[in-house]
């Protein structure tokens, strides 16, 4: 593959989607749209003013902030100039805003209103290298520190200003570190990782190809421009000429796919997790006849899938059945979501195979990819005709993989990160033999499609010696509709236990249809009633497991996790240690008689 650049990418596809509606944002309740000139306008403008200020290549920017507009013209100006964007989540902690600010160097932040700017001016007095910030909205009442977007940013600019800057745009080369990412990490500080031009340039290329966008697409932007993987795929939007719209948050994007109507979508599995268990509570409240015909709609679904997949046609009874189903039950379900969605993507963690199968079966494509922050994210994706339920798919064209001996997906390529900043001893341990070790464990079938099974530091090695990996057994759990999320324990232990966080409206709705009285999620956990219900379900996981293998105890805890909470990454995985540290008292309680619960 050419080493080609991001931002040649970029230039390049500015000047052939030349749009009036390249950004959607809902601003008074109503969405506004962007056109792509402005869009650049606005960015050459931000840099002019960057460059006044005195920034240089190779300088470290703060960027915390919601998706929203802004995020993407900052992020353009900075790559137009050769700064380093650090990209930190809005809800950052003062101390890790902090240590990433402080560990970065960073010269100028931008945050998007005043409770960053509080976090920030809380963190100031350690952190010498930062100058300004500037505030998208809002100010800093008075603090000559803080510059105000509106006096930085013009909606027009000159021929000369944007040939100027897409001169010094186009002079960054391959190697050169456009963004600066601290991982998320589920322990311990978070390593800034050091990703270059070339990494995203190979990355956008490999990954957005296969899937057919075009410029009448619309893709909506849920998870964190922060995070590495809605970021790639937006700047794959970009070059595709897709029409981005910001979701305004996990809690109305059910109200947004509605009002947007978009063709395709970035997700984590804990989004299909609670979709899933939104449609089954809607349909388990449904009449007999209804609830009837939507299971005879998933087994016709079921029966298809194995075609579908294969891309081959169908047999004529089936074809049948399916158009039939897809008029009664699969186009009412879409509907839910705009209608027009093509595909999703899901990425950060795998699906479970079960609930992926459950959305083939009604009429959704999900496509899953694996990769990290230190890949740029992508290492393998599954596309049309490149499908197999229970993989991430394949390795994506010029990247390597292979799986060690102790079974660690390594890989190779130039999606690579350059290393971690400030730390040597660590981009060693990462990077060996010029294969970089992602902590994960998987396997590759004859095919070439990869499949996860946990997390190298995850893996729980019983007291008899048994190397357990969790995240199989968790994802069993999670597909019954009484249970949202597990976490199995049971490291250095005689037996395999877990903590369970309850899908408390189904519970609920079960309580009632039974008559079984409570008046608060510890009053309905504590039925007995409840109790049998949770154990069958436990149960029926279990049987698949082999012995050592079985949660021969379980606690199950009356309030969900959070990233709030300190439960959960930013990506909505779980933070084990954190889990255990917290529910430590209760964790010793399902371990007491240890020995005789173990036999």
């Amino acid at each position: 593959m050419a080493r080609i650049t991001l931002n040649e990418i970029l230039l390049e596809s500015f000047r052939r989607f030349e749009k009036p509606d390249l950004l959607w944002h809902k601003q008074g309740g109503q969405w506004k749209k962007i056109p792509t000139r402005t869009f650049v306008a606005r960015a050459v403008s931000l840099a002019e003013s960057l460059q006044k200020l005195g920034l240089r290549q190779g300088d470290r920017v703060g960027l915390i902030s919601e998706n929203r507009p802004e995020w993407h013209i900052a992020d353009l100006a900075c790559l137009g100039l050769g700064l380093i964007n650090v990209p930190l989540y809005p809800a950052e902690s003062v101390e890790r805003l902090r240590y990433i600010l402080g560990h970065s160097g960073a010269r100028l932040c931008f945050l998007s209103g005043p409770e960053q700017f509080e976090k920030v001016r809380a963190a100031w007095p350690e952190l010498p290298a930062l100058e300004k910030v500037v505030a998208f909205r809002g100010s800093g009442a008075g603090d000559s520190r803080v510059l105000a977007w509106s006096d930085l940013v013009r909606d027009e600019t000159t021929d000369g200003a944007r040939a100027e800057f897409e001169r010094a745009a186009r002079a960054q080369g391959p190697d050169d570190v456009c963004t600066l990412i601290y991982t998320s990490g589920t322990t311990g500080q978070p390593k800034g990782a050091l990703l270059t031009q070339h990494n995203f340039g190979s990355n956008v290329l490999a990954s957005g190809s296969p899937y057919g966008y075009a410029p009448e697409d619309v893709g909506l932007c849920l998870l964190p421009l922060c995070h590495v993987y809605e970021r790639t795929m937006d700047y794959i939007y970009f070059w595709c000429g897709v029409s981005i719209a910001y979701a305004e948050g996990f809690d109305r994007v059910a109200e947004n796919l509605l009002e947007v109507r978009p063709m395709m979508m970035a997700a984590v599995p804990r989004f299909f997790e609670k979709f899933y268990t939104g449609m089954m509570e809607v349909v388990q409240s449904a009449p007999w006849p209804k609830r009837k015909l939507f299971e005879w709609a998933v087994r016709v679904g079921r029966a298809t899938t194995p075609y579908r997949l294969a891309r081959q046609p169908l047999p004529a009874g089936l074809a049948w059945r399916r158009r039939l189903a897809e008029a009664l039950v699969y186009r009412k379900i879409r509907a839910h979501l705009g209608g027009r969605l093509r595909f999703f993507i899901s990425g950060s963690a795998p699906l479970s195979p079960e609930l992926n199968e459950f959305f083939h079966a009604v009429g959704f494509t999900i496509y899953e990819g694996y990769g990290l922050t230190e890949t740029s994210p992508v290492i393998t994706i599954s596309f049309p005709g490149v499908v197999k339920l229970g993989t991430v798919g394949r390795a994506i064209e010029g990247v390597e993989v292979r799986i060690a001996a102790d079974g660690e997906i390594l890989t190779r390529g130039p999606h690579v990160m350059k290393g971690y900043y400030k730390a040597e001893e660590e981009t060693r341990e990462a990077l060996r033999d010029g294969w970089f070790h992602t902590g994960d464990l998987g396997a590759l079938d004859a095919e070439g499609f990869l499949s996860i099974t946990g997390r190298k530091k995850d893996v729980i090695k019983t007291a008899g010696g048994k190397m357990i990996a969790p995240q199989l057994i968790e994802n069993r759990l999670k597909a019954s509709p009484y249970i949202e999320t597990a976490v199995v324990i049971g490291d250095r232990r005689k037996y395999v236990a877990a903590l369970l966080v309850p899908r408390f409206a189904n519970l609920e709705r079960y309580a009632e249809s039974r008559g079984i009285p409570f008046g608060s999620r510890a009053e309905l956990l504590a039925n007995p009633e409840i109790q049998a219900l949770v154990q069958a379900e436990v149960d029926g996981v279990n049987r698949d497991l082999a012995q050592y293998e079985r949660i021969k105890r379980f606690a199950v805890l009356d309030r969900e996790f959070s990233f709030d909470g300190g439960q959960l990454t930013y990506t909505q995985k779980v933070r084990r240690q954190e889990i255990e540290k917290e529910y430590r008292s209760l964790i010793e309680q399902l371990y007491q008689g240890e020995a005789s619960a173990a036999s």
